[in-house]
């Protein structure tokens, strides 16, 4: 038995769905965790068996999905601290060794256990979860690598993700985005691709050329995001848009929320719901928004303790609220720029002010930006700097004009996603 076999066939809309086995091999990513939650969920619902081998601060969400749960036996070693000052060099080991090289080999194992016990006809993975790749392939199990962000591997035409790069232009751009991304596989090449051809050859796979090729081995690399948002470039044939995942994080959806009084606009304040030395920063947008005739409403996501903060009385601070609810109310959003925030804003027709500070949030920033739907300032920014970006971005009917024109194709892609990713999930 493979676990393509189907279990048994049920009536799904206009045709019946054949129910299988999925597992999914998933790391804590903060922001990353309830798009890839929401794909099991949506198989959950299908009436599929699915597994979610995860860490085990993804328990609750999990199980809120409806799947099955399997914790990593070995916890993560450390924090990955990459909000520290680091210099490209060392944020580079830094990441592949957390996240990459380090987890792999027990990942392999215990990824290689689960496929023999369940027998799925699937793998989900993370970006980052190499080890359940090398396993599903060793098993021969297909496998698909969930990407909940704009595409960030290397792709010519597409600026090279991390720097917060708009698209090239001319001979000198595209010089730029070639040196870039054959910077982008150096890096991966000189702390990963030795342990993790080690890892390969251990499980009788043939060696990869370079690091990333592991991610091209996928079946699938499903980016859940809309393309309307993300930059054209020329992606590999396995790469393949199914539309964002909206779903509010297990520990924020089902807060009670109610909008506080008064008739100004409402501002919505979302920062990472992982720790990122952000405190300063949102402390910063609190005072700019205490100088202004708004409503604030900040929710400090379980980084930040809400009592760690002052806030003046135009402005709410919660631990965690609804933000599909708030944002049917709010007139403009406040962030760090993770892709979740950004892309829930623009679905609701939100335009953005974005302070960004990390990981994908500089990319998500430029897509902003270049499309006319907010504004970028740096996350070091003055609360009177703060408060000017907040003011234009108010008073200026053409941010919201952009944001609402491409938050129309995001919503699209987001309806149509849930076909699409069913479709390639099930096909």
């Amino acid at each position: 038995m493979t676990g393509l076999e189907p279990n048994h066939s049920i009536q799904g809309g206009a045709r019946a769905i054949t129910t299988r086995k999925y597992l999914f091999a998933l790391t804590d990513g903060g922001g990353t965790v309830p798009p890839e939650l929401g794909v099991a969920r949506r198989l959950v619902d299908r009436g599929h068996h699915v597994t979610v081998l995860a860490d085990e601060s993804m328990g609750g969400q999990t199980r809120g999905t409806g799947a099955a749960f399997l914790p990593w036996s070995v916890a993560p070693t450390g924090e990955l601290r990459d909000w520290e000052r680091q210099s490209p060099m060392s944020l580079a080991r830094n990441t592949v060794e957390h996240m990459i090289t380090g987890p792999a080999p027990d990942q392999a194992r215990e990824v290689g256990a689960a496929i023999e016990r369940i027998q799925p006809g699937l793998v989900l993975t993370s970006f980052f979860a190499f080890g359940a790749m090398i396993a599903a392939e060793a098993k021969r199990v297909p496998f698909n690598v969930l990407l909940p962000n704009t595409y960030g591997l290397p792709a010519k035409g597409m600026p090279p993700g991390g720097a917060g790069l708009a698209p090239a232009h001319g001979p000198l751009g595209r010089l730029r985005d070639q040196v870039a991304r054959s910077g982008v596989n150096w890096l991966f090449d000189r702390y990963a691709l030795a342990p993790v051809n080690a890892l390969r050859t251990q499980y009788r796979l043939d060696p990869i050329a370079t690091t990333l090729n592991q991610v091209q081995h996928a079946n699938l690399q499903l980016i859940l995001t809309s393309p309307a948002f993300d930059f054209p470039g020329e992606l590999p044939e396995n790469a393949r848009y199914v539309g964002p995942v909206l779903d509010d994080p297990a520990w924020a959806a089902d807060v009670s929320w109610t909008e506080p009084p008064g008739e100004g606009p409402l501002v919505l304040v979302a920062m990472s719901s992982t720790f990122q030395n952000h405190q300063a920063c949102l402390q910063r947008i609190i005072d700019a928004l205490g100088t202004l005739p708004v409503r604030g409403v900040v929710t400090t996501g379980p980084a930040i303790k809400v009592e760690d903060l002052r806030a003046p009385a135009n402005v709410s601070v919660l631990a965690a609220a609804p933000h599909a609810e708030v944002m049917r109310h709010a007139n403009v959003v406040v962030t760090h720029g993770g892709h979740g925030t950004v892309i829930k804003a623009l679905a609701a027709g939100l335009p953005l002010v974005v302070l960004h500070h990390g990981r994908d949030q500089a990319d998500n920033a430029v897509r902003v930006t270049a499309r006319g739907a907010g504004i970028a300032v740096p996350r070091r920014a003055s609360p009177g700097r703060i408060a000017s970006a907040v003011s234009t971005v108010l008073g200026s009917p053409a941010y919201a004009a952009a944001a609402v024109e491409l938050g129309r194709a995001v919503a699209l892609d987001a309806d149509a996603g849930n076909a699409l990713l069913l479709d390639a999930l099930e096909g």
